[in-house]
């Protein structure tokens, strides 16, 4: 686990090199903010289409291949988008193929890579692994982007990528060392959930319709059924895309505030980018020590962060709104954690490729729906007004939603029997 967490640091670091850079070098290409909005769209929308299929990959190959294999072809799209800048070949239609390529071979890579850390630990320890990752992303995303700015400076944008390639031949190079934990795979080969206690031979096979045999049904369809059937990922779903769409875009509403009512500078919002990374990191440290994390601590937290956000809406000055944010990137990165930990630990073992990449699909609508919308309430709202907007809305939704449940909860019937009715008693106790 120590060799995959460094492996994936260095992989992180150079992901989000690659990525500043390809900005940079989008805008020296066409000199169009709206290009370099459209490449990453177009690196992105695979994710919407094909995330399904990269998930049931996932489930159907082996985990160490699919990853190692995954790396390599990332490594090489990286090293020939370097050759190509270092000899004046690439112009914007070779970019948006390579772009197009990275997020087909990502639809797989995310998944598997994701899986087999879970696998080098016990399930037990399962979520602090989740929580590791977090962390090591976060660090790595805040290397990657300082390192970015120097490469380029000192060396090029060729070498920017050229570093992202071998970051990427470093990770593979390490999954062929990597064993899983002892029991790190109990539930696949056909076992049951450890959540979910197998059903007695003499029950229907609709009693427990989230548990099929591994070799049935390998296909996309079964993991898409499951995780509607599923009302706790289901609502998972509804608490993370009205957070991602009403309350996590800070990098956009803060920005806003921070240069247009607060007055502040471009040096301004870099400190509460800093701030947010440090953060971040924090909730990361927090959220590898969540054991046994639920569907409700993430709707508590996200409400939380909610609420936040609508104070943050009303600061009066830069320092306010300072003090306001760490909190607000605390709560955000242990409620992504606690999510990431009961989407990848509730389905089954030989389903939660499939899983994830049905998630993968809708947090990428969620993702390329957000900004717009956004950025359409603070037309009319501005960034106070969608930042309390937004608040309210992500509080309100949760808060109703968890009334609504309590609501439709069913009282547990008790059923009495006389003292001397012990023949009666056995049979009162299995209906029960």
């Amino acid at each position: 686990m120590r060799w995959w967490s460094v492996a994936n640091f260095v992989s992180n670091a150079g992901t989000w090199m690659q990525l500043t850079v390809q900005n940079l070098l989008v805008l020296q290409i066409t000199g169009s903010a709206a290009a370099t909005g459209l490449s990453m769209s177009v690196q992105a929308a695979p994710a919407l289409l094909m995330s399904l299929a990269g998930g049931a990959a996932v489930d159907r190959w082996p985990r160490r291949l699919t990853a190692a294999v995954s790396q390599t072809l990332l490594g090489a799209i990286a090293f020939a988008t370097a050759a190509l800048v270092a000899t004046g070949r690439l112009d914007l239609t070779i970019l948006m193929v390579l772009a197009a390529l990275t997020g087909i071979v990502a639809t797989v890579d995310g998944p598997a890579c994701a899986l087999l850390g879970n696998d080098l630990v016990p399930p037990d320890d399962v979520p602090s692994a989740i929580g590791v990752g977090s962390l090591v992303h976060s660090a790595g995303r805040l290397a990657g982007a300082a390192l970015g700015g120097v490469t380029v400076g000192f060396l090029g944008t060729a070498a920017a990528y050229a570093a992202n390639g071998m970051s990427f031949l470093f990770v593979a190079a390490v999954i062929p060392f990597l064993r899983p934990a002892y029991g790190a795979l109990r539930g696949a080969a056909g076992a049951a959930h450890p959540a979910v206690p197998a059903a007695p031979a003499s029950a229907s096979a609709s009693a427990a319709p989230d548990v099929e045999p591994v070799g049935q049904d390998m296909t996309v369809r079964q993991g898409l059924v499951f995780f509607m059937r599923r009302p706790r990922l289901v609502a998972l779903a509804g608490i993370t895309g009205i957070s991602a769409v009403f309350g996590r875009n800070y990098n956009l509403t803060l920005a806003v505030l921070v240069t247009g009512p607060l007055a502040g500078g471009a040096g301004s919002f870099g400190t509460v980018s800093t701030v947010l990374a440090v953060g971040g990191i924090v909730g990361a440290v927090l959220g590898a020590r969540l054991r046994q994390p639920s569907v409700r601590l993430v709707g508590m937290l996200a409400a939380t962060g909610g609420l936040l956000q609508v104070v943050a809406g009303f600061s009066p000055s830069f320092a306010v709104l300072l003090v306001l944010v760490l909190p607000m990137a605390i709560v955000e990165t242990v409620s992504d954690t606690a999510g990431t930990t009961v989407l990848q630990t509730d389905p089954p073992a030989h389903l939660r490729g499939r899983v994830l990449g049905v998630w993968g699909s809708i947090s990428t609508t969620w993702g390329l729906a957000g900004p717009p919308a956004l950025g359409l309430v603070m037309e009319l709202a501005g960034a106070r007004g969608a930042l309390v907007l937004g608040g309210v809305v992500i509080a309100g939704s949760i808060g109703a939603g968890s009334l609504l449940r309590r609501r439709r909860s069913t009282a547990p019937v008790v059923l009495r029997t006389e003292e001397h009715d012990a023949t009666a008693r056995p049979a009162l106790g299995t209906a029960a």
